[in-house]
């Protein structure tokens, strides 16, 4: 069986064939018609076969930081689900976050001709910045926004600021905020910067916030609570750079007799499946992991069409919305 069988079974022709099987750009009606026709005939292009009409694998390179994170989970799972519509499969590297083994992971992939790469982005160095640009394959990162490269990123800083003012409409005026590392921009910076905005526009002064900084898990946040309330237990309200962080909060507060969502208002930014679940359902900012995945698979296999017809490659940029759910904890 070849695709000149299967494009005359399908009723096409073999250069639609050769577009489906490449993930690019066809009508839907042609588009069922091959993949019925596929299904039908079991018919599987080989690795050889593939690698001489594209140059390239149909495997995508997923980097991710860790895999004990429902965000990372959503993001992955966004991403595979669309790329396995187009033929692709993905090659997951976990970087731990570590820029070193993410550009080792970047040119072991492009050296296999993986068809592309999407990095779920932690940090933004210049090294990184130059190993994106100057890999010889596609990449689009998710979750970060970098001038110049194609990227799927939340809007933090808004999501940040709208939990800011709901709970300081509430009453609250002590805030503490966990944060998270400056190094990594849009859960470190733009969200905090996100709480300033709203906390200093309601008139008070930035340095009347009360600070932590947190490494993203429940312990983490769990010990820059106890280190906050050894500084001062007439907080009333805090703000958590992720859910997971907030639950660590939580922990604290309830052994120091404080109850979250009456005593103190307590909110995260994420929203993981175990929110609603907690004994104080938690406040949060919900950000669409899955959709970031999605539209970066989009992104990538778009780019990836473009290029084999010969087109110039636009870096597009998309942010994502928010959606704040109000639950008990505030």
């Amino acid at each position: 069986m070849t695709i000149k069988d299967v494009a005359s079974l399908a009723g096409v022709s073999p250069a639609a064939v050769s577009r489906y099987l490449n993930g690019g750009s066809l009508s839907e009606e042609k588009r069922q018609r091959i993949q019925e026709t596929i299904e039908q005939t079991g018919y599987r292009p080989t690795v050889a076969a593939q690698m001489m009409r594209t140059g390239h694998q149909r495997q995508i390179g997923v980097l991710i930081p860790k895999i004990y994170s429902d965000a990372v989970v959503q993001v992955t799972e966004g991403i595979t689900q669309y790329i396995q519509k187009y033929g692709y499969m993905s090659v997951l590297g976990v970087t731990h976050a570590d820029e070193q083994k993410e550009l080792e992971y970047l040119s072991i992939m492009e050296a296999n001709r993986a068809a592309g790469i999407i990095v779920m982005g932690t940090g933004v160095t210049p090294r990184r910045i130059e190993a994106y640009k100057a890999c010889g394959i596609p990449v689009v990162i998710a979750g970060q926004n970098i001038s110049g490269i194609p990227c799927v990123y939340h809007d933090d800083f808004h999501a940040a600021q709208e939990l800011t003012r709901r709970i300081i409409e509430r009453g609250r005026k002590k805030l503490a905020y966990i944060s998270v590392t400056d190094h990594d921009p849009q859960a470190g910076k733009e969200r905090k910067r996100g709480v300033l905005s709203a906390y200093t526009e309601a008139g008070f002064a930035e340095k009347e916030l009360l600070t932590a900084v947190a490494d993203f898990s429940a312990e983490s946040g769990y010990a820059a609570m106890q280190k906050l309330l050894e500084r001062d237990t007439t907080m009333d309200a805090v703000l958590c750079a992720t859910d997971a962080i907030a639950f660590g909060a939580m922990r604290a507060l309830h052994e120091a007799g404080l109850e979250p969502g009456s005593d103190v208002s307590i909110a995260g930014i994420g929203d993981s499946w175990i929110d609603e679940y907690a004994m104080t359902p938690l406040t949060t900012a919900r950000l669409f992991f899955k959709q970031s995945g999605e539209d970066a698979a989009n992104m990538l296999l778009s780019t990836i069409d473009t290029i084999e017809k010969g087109e110039a490659v636009a870096a597009r940029q998309i942010c994502l919305d928010y959606e704040i759910i109000e639950r008990g904890s505030i």
